[in-house]
């Protein structure tokens, strides 16, 4: 077996000092005026040589590990790949490492792996929390673990948070199907405590109000929301006097809901109009353009892993509570009557 390359190797083989060598692939040529030739052939040899950092030893001096928990719901749903995306690209850029892992919105899973990743020493979290794992969020509290929430919050807990601001969007895509000339609007969204879906429903509710019509709001269960959309759907659509047009209050959501209308053979726009929260790779293979509320993704990502850092890096005690601004966009499927 080779010998393991080390700085004082890189620095023999370029003729500098070990220290020189430290500063360069520690990214901290500038604080020590490295000129940047010098840089770039410390870089070119450590590659040649394949040299590997020793993290461990990295970690014991600096006392970080420059790794982040991340817990989603679902890695596999698109919008928080494109969020994970984000924060992990993000986070590289201050040569963070991303863990990731999905709770499946049970909190006895998200426990487990903030269990897991705390004994991994993190540096910091940020996390989609499931719904009842507000104890964990105050144990980080306790712990001085630093974290960010995104996606959603708990009111209840004074922390770090980016998210999109649910009721405003949701208002929003109602008021634009109203406007079409839809009156019986009807919203199929998850049964859940979590304040994100209840500022979804509040904000349909509220345009619904408004316009002086009756809110039909019919909730699914995480675990079986296939099988009740379309439970839920038949008493809607095939009703005396059916809905006109459905919001869904998530990708997921919609997905199960297109489904069920493809095995009625009911055509979107024409017997019902469709508005989804949140956009999906799915929807590009439906054949009718769908309206969405798209979630500026890229922001929350990025505020995200910026808020984390500055508090890791014991830069600011300040609490930051981000409401995102979203953007509907129309296409075909919430065309006026």
């Amino acid at each position: 077996m080779s010998k393991k390359v080390s700085l004082k190797d890189i620095a023999k083989a370029v003729g500098v000092s070990t220290a020189l060598v430290s500063y360069v692939l520690n990214n901290k040529e500038k604080e020590a005026r490295v000129g940047k030739e010098i840089a770039a052939v410390i870089r070119k040899k450590a590659a040649e040589l394949n040299y590997q950092p020793n993290q461990i030893a990295k970690s014991l001096k600096s006392g970080k590990s420059f790794t982040i928990g991340l817990i989603v719901a679902d890695i596999s749903n698109p919008f928080f790949a494109n969020i994970a995306r984000t924060i992990e690209d993000e986070a590289k850029k201050d040569n963070y490492t991303v863990i990731f892992g999905s709770s499946d919105e049970n909190a006895e899973k998200s426990k487990d792996l903030i269990d897991v990743l705390v004994k991994r020493q993190v540096d910091g979290f940020i996390i989609a929390p499931a719904e009842n794992s507000e104890t964990q969020i105050e144990y980080l509290i306790k712990a001085n673990i630093p974290f960010v929430l995104v996606d959603r919050y708990f009111p209840g807990i004074e922390s770090n948070y980016v998210v999109t601001d649910n009721d405003q969007a949701a208002y929003d895509a109602t008021k634009h199907l109203i406007d079409n000339g839809y009156r019986r609007v009807g919203m199929i969204a998850y049964k859940s405590g979590l304040v994100h879906m209840k500022d979804r429903i509040r904000g349909y509710q509220r345009a619904m109000d408004d316009a002086g019509l009756k809110p039909l709001v019919r909730e699914v269960t995480y675990a079986a929301a296939d099988k009740e959309i379309r439970a839920k759907l038949e008493k809607q659509l095939l009703a005396k006097d059916p809905i006109d047009a459905l919001f869904f209050a998530t990708n997921t959501l919609s997905v199960h809901g297109l489904k069920y209308l493809n095995t009625k053979r009911l055509r979107v726009p024409e017997d019902v109009a469709v508005v989804c929260f949140d956009e999906g790779d799915a929807f590009d293979f439906f054949y009718c353009p769908l309206t969405y509320v798209k979630q500026p993704l890229m922001d929350a990502g990025k505020q995200a892993v910026k808020t984390l850092i500055e508090a890791m890096n014991h830069r600011t005690t300040e609490v930051l509570q981000l409401h995102l601004p979203s953007e509907l966009v129309v296409r075909a499927s919430s065309a006026s009557r």
